[in-house]
């Protein structure tokens, strides 16, 4: 019995060492130091400040796990009374906030506005239940597409621009980095310490405080509950083993995980190993086609979709298992309105312009020889290519300009295939839902090419499949809020359907503005855009990611170590920063062009800062001359 005692006695003491361990990581994330800039800089030709607030602080309909907004603004750091809220501590997982917001409670009343009452960060917004009238923390499109570079002290916000958050991780780590991770933690302590959990009662029930105090307790457990299971979910099942890092996230396969997995049946999870940096928003509005792999149309859905994917509500199935049917479908917490507002107001979004005072001047000379090598080497497939209205194949014809987008293969552009693969790849089991293939034929969705061949419900691609139940969302809450046929085509989008491609491809976008979007391809592989004109083997095989520090020289962000960064690996799955290259020989494996010169890669580099800003556009040498593309040996 002895013995076995002190196995017992062991076992307890190990399983205390491992808690203790997991606690002290969680509660002190390797996170970087915030430091507010000397300076902020709003890039006002981008559009005006009531749109840039619209942006900021308009809610879609999303919630973090059931969480409410005043839960948010009251809680605690696990250690210490600290609000986990707090602008300084937000930032230091990659959020954005202004200088004048340091120092101040989120729940300070000097501090609220009325878009942003709780002094939250970029993309932190709320919305009311409309049944309950509870207010959710909401987290809306600009948190994921907003950027900021900072140089000698002067921060430079990008409005549309890419973030440097690790917002979506839900698997812990040792590093502790993700906000998922830290949330749970303060949530955590919150509960379970009496003290800490008394504090925060008196904050968030006010004057019904004792009363209120037992349901409250019941109601943060439930949400801890479904944090706690979200994050062993994912971890045991292993669903996300490419750490995504700041300014990445697996956005298709998570949400495919949400509704297939989480919302159908768990034979539905399938593993997303293929991170994707958030792309700038810009100018979107003009393109046939988006997302990384042009498999989405209609502005609306692709709304709807990213709505679902960063947590709101969907009901597909009764309390009691079965399905939802009919005009019952699908039943979620999406906000129409407010996705339309947010579309149109992205409409005023200018690509950003070089803030000369703040980088440095451009030369003159070197972008005009770097618009010559564009013209020759990249226009084909960057573009933009301007559909002619009236055109036969003129996709929208309220949309004026249409910007018709390449889409390159990736047997030919040679960049890390995964993401491409995986949504062309992974089905789904959606026979749960009881759908019928003739109620689908009636939907707003057109897929591209239509075929003949009857869906199969038991194994539907997540395009197709996120598709139709888009199309059930979209139509459920046209019909709750009231909006009639005409209007819904306008919030549609000029009256598109729910288009539906999947192609092993990537799309090639307009670069207008590019050089405020570090780091470069679609997976964030590449640090600069020196490096992006580079060969593979003279590109960083891993850097570190995480800072805002701008090299305005090689265009991309500093990528040496720093406390809290983030090593990123070229050689994990989803990572390659193969493709897209420049270099002699004949055109495979990645390979689109000559070999550049280290003076062609220069010349280039100074263009594309200045690329699309008529400024500096008037103010370069047309009559420079360059060698043209050449398409290379044929390749054995």
């Amino acid at each position: 019995m002895r013995i076995l005692g002190r196995v017992l006695l062991a076992v307890l003491l190990l399983l205390l060492l491992v808690g203790g361990v997991i606690a002290w990581y969680t509660a002190h994330p390797n996170l970087p130091d915030y430091t507010p800039p000397q300076k902020m800089i709003h890039l006002e030709e981008q559009w005006s400040k009531q749109d840039r607030e619209t942006y900021y602080y308009t809610p879609q309909g999303t919630q973090v796990k059931g969480l409410r907004y005043d839960w948010f603004t009251h809680l605690e750091q696990p250690f210490n009374k600290g609000k986990f809220a707090s602008p300084e501590n937000l930032a230091r997982f990659g959020f954005l906030i202004e200088p004048e917001q340091i120092g101040r409670a989120p729940d300070d009343t000097l501090a609220a506005t009325a878009k942003n009452p709780g002094n939250l960060p970029v993309g932190f917004a709320r919305h009311q239940d409309g049944e309950t009238g509870a207010w959710y923390l909401d987290i809306t499109c600009s948190a994921c597409h907003t950027g900021e570079l900072r140089y000698k002290g002067t921060a430079v916000r990008i409005d549309g621009g890419a973030a440097m958050h690790s917002i979506a991780s839900t698997v812990p780590t040792l590093r502790g980095g993700a906000f998922g991770q830290a949330l749970g933690a303060s949530l955590a302590s919150t509960y379970y310490v009496p003290w800490k959990f008394d504090r925060f009662a008196k904050g968030v029930l006010g004057d019904s405080y004792p009363k209120g105090k037992a349901a409250l307790k019941r109601d943060v457990r439930n949400v801890l509950g479904t944090l706690v299971s979200t994050a062993w979910n994912d971890t045991h099942r292993g669903l996300y083993p490419t750490l995504e890092g700041p300014g990445r996230a697996d956005a298709f396969g998570r949400i495919a995980n949400s509704v297939f997995g989480d919302g159908i049946d768990a034979s539905n999870y399938r593993v997303a190993n293929a991170p994707v940096n958030y792309p700038q928003v810009w100018d979107i509005w003009k393109f046939d086609w988006v997302q990384w792999n042009g498999s989405a149309m209609q502005p609306m859905a692709r709304n709807i979709g990213e709505a679902l994917g960063v947590g709101a509500t969907l009901r597909m199935f009764e309390s009691d298992g079965k399905p939802v049917m009919g005009d019952e479908r699908y039943a979620s917490s999406v906000r129409l309105r407010d996705l339309y507002t947010l579309e149109e107001t992205l409409k005023q979004l200018k690509p950003p312009a070089w803030p000369k005072d703040v980088f440095g001047e451009v030369d003159l000379k070197k972008a005009s020889q770097g618009r010559a090598l564009f013209q020759a080497n990249c226009v084909y497939c960057h573009g933009p290519h301007v559909k002619e209205p009236g055109a036969k194949d003129y996709i929208a014809p309220a949309r004026v300009p249409e910007w018709r987008m390449k889409m390159v293969p990736t047997s030919e552009i040679g960049t890390d295939p995964t993401t491409a693969d995986n949504i062309a790849d992974h089905t789904f089991d959606v026979r749960p839902l009881k759908l019928k293939a003739e109620e689908l034929q009636g939907m707003n969705v057109h897929l591209y090419p239509q075929s003949d061949v009857p869906l199969d419900f038991s194994k539907i691609s997540a395009a197709k499949g996120l598709a139709y139940v888009t199309a059930f969302v979209e139509q459920r809450a046209y019909r709750d809020a009231h909006i009639g046929a005409e209007q819904q085509q306008e919030m549609n989008g000029y009256g598109l359907p729910i288009g539906v491609q999947e192609l092993r491809a990537y799309k090639a976008r307009p670069l207008d503005g590019i050089w405020a979007t570090p780091p470069f391809l679609h997976n964030g592989s590449v640090p600069n855009l020196f490096q992006m004109l580079s060969p593979v083997a003279e590109r960083d095989s891993q850097f570190w990611v995480g800072s805002f520090e701008y090299d305005p020289k090689y265009a991309g962000y500093r990528t040496e170590r720093f406390p809290g960064g983030f090593l990123y690996k070229t050689s994990v799955t989803g990572n390659s920063n193969g493709g897209h290259e420049f270099r002699d020989g004949c055109r495979k494996d990645g390979a689109i062009g000559r070999a550049l010169s280290p003076e062609e890669r220069w010349a280039l580099v100074e263009y594309l800062k200045v690329l699309g800003n008529p400024e500096y556009e008037n103010k370069l040498d047309p009559n420079v001359p360059t060698p043209p593309w050449t398409p290379g040996p044929k390749c054995e």
